[in-house]
């Protein structure tokens, strides 16, 4: 099965509730954080949600 990297780069300050809620599900707490994840539609779908705070890698 396929890998994704995902790689928070932006703060979460100002952002929405159900955004932050998103960022810490996926496991990310820090800036430049990094956490890998089967590539299945429901964490597609997480990041598609928060695309503009974080970065994508296909592994």
């Amino acid at each position: 099965m396929a890998k994704l990297k995902v790689t928070l780069l932006r703060s979460l300050i100002g952002c929405k509730e159900n955004q932050i809620a998103t960022v810490k599900a996926l496991g990310l707490k820090k800036i430049r954080d990094v956490v890998e994840h089967n590539d299945t539609p429901q964490i597609r779908g997480m990041v598609n949600k928060v695309s503009h705070l974080i970065e994508v890698e296909e592994i």
